[in-house]
């Protein structure tokens, strides 16, 4: 499990439901393992408690089962909740997107595009930072709607989903993530709603093509 310092006034409970779900969703947790309370807590010098309080948590979005009086188990990766969880990502963002294309400020334009600079050098260097990038991305588009709140209440679900991007990255090789993500900006940047539709609809499209080949190579983390 790889863990990263905890960051200021972080509350224990937030560190641990940050670390326990980054590791599921980067696979250092792998789906089908047994976790327990004792063990998290130790490894992250913290009690029990928050460590409870954050599988509870996650067990809210099903990404992991609460096995009384020995932790969780970690979930394998289910095509109906990726599903699910994409349909409501696209949902979701589409309207946001167009409602960003009217109150997105230049600073949050500029925000996009010094962020996908970064993504450029990532995606090959280093896909868990380069997923880190591209979860920012899409934050700072909810944060220059004011809809912050709904970025946690989306990002909740999406573990699912965020699962098959973090694999994605590992296993199919000609990425247009990054293009994809200027196409994006490109059109909130022009106050174009059509194109920024549909921008963000040939993005959510890469799953279609990457599942049969992500499938194939995790086949033992999957259940369909």
């Amino acid at each position: 499990m790889i863990i990263t310092p905890k960051n200021t006034f972080e509350p224990n409970r937030e560190y641990a439901l940050r670390i326990v779900k980054d590791n599921i969703i980067n696979m250092e947790i792998k789906p089908g393992s047994l976790i327990g309370e004792q063990e998290i807590a130790t490894q992250l010098g913290i009690s029990r408690t928050p460590v409870h309080e954050a599988f509870l948590e996650l067990s809210k979005s099903r990404i992991v089962n609460i096995l009384p009086q020995k932790g969780c188990s970690v979930s394998l990766i289910d095509y109906e909740l990726i599903k699910e969880s994409r349909f409501l990502r696209i949902a979701v963002e589409t309207a946001l997107l167009k409602e960003a294309c009217d109150v997105a400020t230049e600073e949050d334009i500029q925000k996009l595009y010094a962020n996908i600079k970064l993504q450029q050098f990532y995606i090959e260097n280093d896909p868990p930072k380069f997923l880190d990038l591209d979860n920012e991305f899409h934050k700072d588009i909810y944060v220059a709607c004011n809809k912050l709140n709904c970025f946690y209440m989306v990002s909740l679900m999406s573990l699912h989903f965020d699962r098959v991007r973090s694999l994605s990255l590992k296993t199919i090789k000609d990425q247009k993530l990054v293009s994809d993500h200027k196409a994006i900006a490109d059109a909130i940047a022009a106050h174009d709603k059509d194109a920024v539709e549909a921008a963000f609809a040939k993005h959510m499209s890469r799953f279609d093509l990457d599942w049969d080949i992500i499938k194939k190579a995790y086949s033992e983390y999957i259940t369909e």
